[in-house]
């Protein structure tokens, strides 16, 4: 059992929670949570730590199932090495996870990606990636400037979704946008000069929605690549929405079309 704060191990950990470059560096992220924990990929998982309280619940067997390297450490410890105020017990250590661009291609239907320009918020990222899974959509691509993927309030805030759907970084956006229109996705701006009302585009073919900074919106050379504008109607005084949730209604658009095409 782990029992002091200083141990080198808790500092490794501590560290893996709060820096992204470390991260990176790593190819290592943490897990907290049962409901998490319970959903990891078991190939991927480095390590466990665990309260002995946590270890002694029956309840807890199913999370712990099939993993090799568990630790029990003191609640004290497990809380320097969480990055929550409440920690729930548990705690993984994961191997990150590399796509490529095939991978964000399904072959049983259409492309339908989301581009994410210098997204900030850890909590919008997550929600994007989440609302994505149920909306069936087959990948995410990101700018190098979009929120780390792997910060423990993404992770937390996927609810499990980032195990299961396919994400990259591009480091030349531009670029990447240029092949997707060469590969025949048409890609569409939610953008507040949008003539079109988004609910009156067809997406049932491979489609990318392209969603920029929570602040700023998408630069301009960014959405002087895609094919048409669309806004999201608005009434009374409001200018735009959350970008979580103008991601959501656009993904949901599309998988509406689609189940009706079907």
């Amino acid at each position: 059992m782990i029992t002091s704060a200083s141990n080198s191990r808790v500092k490794h950990i501590a560290a893996l929670g709060k820096k992204a470059r470390y991260r990176k560096e790593t190819g290592l992220f943490l897990v907290e949570g049962p409901k998490m924990a319970a959903e990891l990929p078991k190939d991927r998982v480095e390590e466990v730590y665990v309260t002995e309280k946590f270890l002694k619940d029956p309840a807890n067997q199913k999370v712990l199932a099939s993993v090799d390297h568990i630790e029990t450490v003191t609640e004290e410890v497990l809380k320097a090495m969480s990055d929550t105020q409440t920690p729930q017990g548990v705690l993984a250590v994961v191997r990150q996870h590399r796509y490529s661009m095939a991978d964000l291609k399904s072959p049983a239907a259409p492309a339908l990606f989301m581009v994410l320009e210098t997204i900030q918020d850890p909590g919008n990222l997550g929600t994007i990636l989440r609302a994505g899974e149920g909306a069936g959509i087959t990948g995410i691509i990101m700018d190098q400037n979009t929120a780390d993927i792997y910060n423990p309030k993404v992770i937390r805030s996927t609810m499990g979704s980032v195990f299961r759907v396919p994400f990259l970084y591009t480091h030349d956006l531009h670029g990447t946008l240029k092949d997707l229109k060469k590969q025949g996705l048409r890609l569409y701006a939610a953008h507040l000069e949008g003539k079109t009302d988004y609910d009156q585009e067809d997406y049932t073919k491979d489609t990318a929605f392209l969603i920029g900074n929570e602040a700023r919106g998408l630069t301009v050379g960014t959405a002087a690549l895609t094919d048409t504008y669309i806004k999201i109607p608005m009434s009374g005084q409001v200018e735009s929405l959350n970008a979580a949730i103008a991601s959501s209604l656009l993904m949901y658009e599309a998988a509406r079309q689609r189940r009706r095409k079907t």
